[in-house]
Parts: structure tokens; sequence; C-alpha cells
């Protein structure tokens, strides 16, 4: 009886905490010496890592969020979605233990670099953990947030998978906008918990409460 408000709570977190961590480290990333070896480094790339795992529950409720009356080829979708956005956040996970570990063992910039270098010089590293895998977290979680906002059960409004992919090309574009990407990330994903103008309970389930 207690999984579907452990569940809820669990999204509510990381709603909130996901995107503040993400600007904490986007912050951090601005301050002087945070991109060579050291405390920077560290504290800024941890709490990267953990905004990252706390959208393992998110991917999971945006999949969920349509609820039962999904077509089958939605459904089929959404695992889909769901699939290839989980192995885009595994290899983002990966980048990020990459970047942790050289972090930890080089003794200065030129250390780091070197160490980067050896590591991303071998064959598929840099396609798994630097490019082409990680870009499925960010289309899967896309399309997601676009199969929660569209139907008969939607949670979201049109605008949440919009501010997104703003987010997105924000922090493609450079890193130092991350903490107004992640603001966009916030406000889009808060419906998801109830949150803002946005908040809304399934549309199916408003119209059996109203018959």
């Amino acid at each position: 009886m207690n999984a579907v408000p452990s569940a809820r709570t669990t999204t509510t977190v990381a709603v909130v905490a996901a995107p503040v961590l993400m600007a904490l480290y986007g912050g951090i990333r601005l301050l002087d010496g945070s991109r060579d070896p050291g405390p920077g480094w560290l504290v800024g790339h941890s709490l990267l890592l953990l905004a990252l795992l706390l959208f393992a529950p998110l991917l999971v409720a945006l999949e969920r969020a349509p609820g039962p009356r999904r077509t089958s080829g939605a459904r089929v979708a959404g695992r889909v979605a769901l699939g290839a956005a989980f192995t885009g956040l595994a290899a983002s996970l990966g980048q990020i233990g990459i970047d942790l570990y050289v972090g930890t063992v080089a003794v200065d910039k030129a250390d780091q670099n070197r160490l980067f270098e050896a590591v991303q010089s071998r064959p598929g590293v840099e396609p798994v953990f630097y490019s082409a895998l990680p870009l499925l977290f960010h289309l899967g979680l896309l399309a997601l947030l676009v199969g929660a906002s569209v139907g008969a059960g939607r949670v979201l409004r049109w605008w949440s998978p919009v501010l997104m992919a703003v987010g997105t090309v924000l922090t493609a574009a450079d890193l130092a906008f991350l903490p107004l990407a992640a603001v966009c990330q916030l406000v889009a994903l808060a419906p998801l918990a109830g949150f803002g103008p946005g908040a809304r309970r399934p549309v199916a389930a408003r119209a059996a409460r109203a018959a």
C-alpha cells in the first residue's frame, strides 16, 4: 500500500533535486580552477553524477505517466524510448566516472589532458561515452516527455518537451548555459510532481470523475 506514495515521493524529490544539482554543477564550472584537477572538479562532477542518477526514476515515471489507456503502439514506443534513454544515461554515467577518475589521479592540467587523451583514444570510448550513446539519453527523454504530453492520458502540457529541448540545445551550445538549462528542466518536469500551472490530472481521469 505504501508503494504508490513512495514512488510519488521519489518522483517529487527527483523533479526538484535533479535540476538543482545540475545547476550547482553548472555554477561550479564557472569558478576559476574548477576545470583543473582538484576539489572543484571532483565536487562538480559528483553533483552531476547525482543529478543524472536522479533522472532514472523520472524516466520510469514519464514512461508510466500517460496511464493504461494508451494504445499498444504507444506503449511499445514508450518502452523503446525508455530503453534508449536508459542506454544513454548509462553511457553518460560512464563518462562522468572517467572524468572523476582522471580528476582524482591527475596531478595538474597537463597530466589531466594526457590522461584524457589516453583514455579517449582507446577504440570505442569516444562514441560509447562521449558522443553517440549519450545522445540517446536526450532523445529518449524528449520522446517520453512528448508521450506524456499528448493523448487522453496526458499529464504534461505541450511546453514541457519544448522547454526540455531548449535546455538541451543551450547546453550543447555552451556548458556555461547549464544553470539556465536546469531552470528549463525544472519547469518542464514540475507538472510530473504536481507543481506549477501545468500540473494536471490525466485527462481521462478528469473525464471519468466528471461522469
